[in-house]
């Protein structure tokens, strides 16, 4: 049994937000509260598994209020948000307070379909409620120290240290649930003279990616933009792929362009990584380094495969750094992938193997 805590100022969202999830057996609300000060209360009190928490709020906001929870009592929080650009500037700082995840506050801005939202809402909760909060990833081994790999994951092919120098033309990264602070961690470790071009597929909505893709560029020593439909690939920038969008690549005449599309509606990813990553494969067989990250469902394992057919490598986030371990949890159990590292360690690995 999961138990909510439910933080919003509105009074109508509350009662709404408590009738959906108590529609589930396996999660009880246990409160409610209308600012972020009676949250923290709330959460001291009644020491939920998770909170549901809005940002704007009287008193106290919610980015205050998750990162005082994060100091007294760490409980995972799935904030709501306007899908506006401030709307996601905020969450991406409730993000760096300590936030798990993120749903708009509007049910119609992420499914068209009512029942659908209320259960990817049920679910979402359930998820990161039976996962908690995961470890602050371990500090990086001293040098020349191999890292070590969990005995449940799939044999790696190589260990990192070993892994081809020079062969690769392109990183490949996918993450979805816990994927921005991840994704933070890994781009701010590489070097401003990092070689390669970096595709990043991350699911988020369309208002987010350029918000994103501008923190980004703003802490880390390589250049970050979102991907532009016909841009030439270059070294050393890392191509957001837009929200709501697929992304891949296209060979003209030896020059590689970024290739943004809207691809099939019915695809339930919109960016993919299974997409992007199949695309990477057709365009630099054997030559693609990519990594799969915290996220829920499956999306990357068939990409994954492609790329490894070819002759590629993959990488996958460990259980235990995870805030959501379905997506590498998928390359790991369908034997795909070559090194399976602790969140710590993808930046530096990156930078070494390159």
């Amino acid at each position: 049994m999961v138990r909510v805590l439910v933080v919003d100022d509105s009074g109508f969202f509350r009662r709404r937000i408590v009738e959906i999830l108590e529609a589930d057996e396996h999660i009880k609300v246990v409160g409610s509260a209308a600012n972020g000060r009676e949250a923290i209360q709330k959460v001291m009190e009644l020491k939920p598994d998770v909170v549901t928490m809005d940002i704007e709020m009287p008193v106290m906001d919610g980015i205050t209020a998750v990162r005082r929870i994060m100091k007294l009592q760490p409980t995972p929080v799935l904030m709501f948000s306007s899908l506006s650009y401030e709307g996601a500037q905020a969450t991406l700082d409730a993000l760096d307070a300590g936030a798990l995840d993120y749903l708009p506050n509007r049910f119609d801005e992420f499914s068209q379909d009512r029942e659908e939202a209320k259960r990817i809402l049920r679910a979402r909760v359930r998820q990161i409620g039976a996962r908690g909060l995961a470890p602050k990833p371990a500090a990086a081994p001293a040098a020349g120290v191999k890292t070590a790999v969990r005995p449940d994951a799939a044999v790696p092919r190589r260990s990192a240290a070993a892994t081809r120098r020079g062969d690769y033309r392109l990183v490949a990264i996918g993450s979805s649930t816990g994927g921005p602070v991840a994704l933070q961690q890994v781009l701010t470790q590489l070097p401003a003279t990092f070689p390669l071009p970096i595709l990043l597929i991350q699911h988020m909505p369309s208002t987010f990616t350029p918000a994103f893709a501008q923190r980004l560029n703003q802490q880390c020593q390589i250049r970050v933009k979102e991907a532009e439909d016909g841009e030439m690939l270059e070294k050393g920038i890392a191509y957001l792929a837009p929200g709501g969008r697929q992304m891949g690549l296209v060979d003209r005449g030896g020059k590689v362009l970024v290739r943004i599309y809207d691809g099939d509606p019915g695809l339930h990813y919109k960016p993919s990584v299974d997409l992007a990553f199949a695309s990477a494969a057709e365009v630099f067989p054997g030559k693609v380094l990519s990594v799969v990250m915290t996220g829920m469902g499956a999306d990357g394992r068939e990409g994954a495969r492609a790329l490894k057919k070819g002759g590629a490598t993959v990488w996958a986030q460990d259980e235990a750094t995870c805030v959501i371990y379905g997506m590498p949890g998928a390359v790991v159990e369908a034997n795909l992938a070559d090194q399976v590292l602790p969140l710590g360690d993808i930046g530096r690995e990156l930078a070494k193997s390159v």
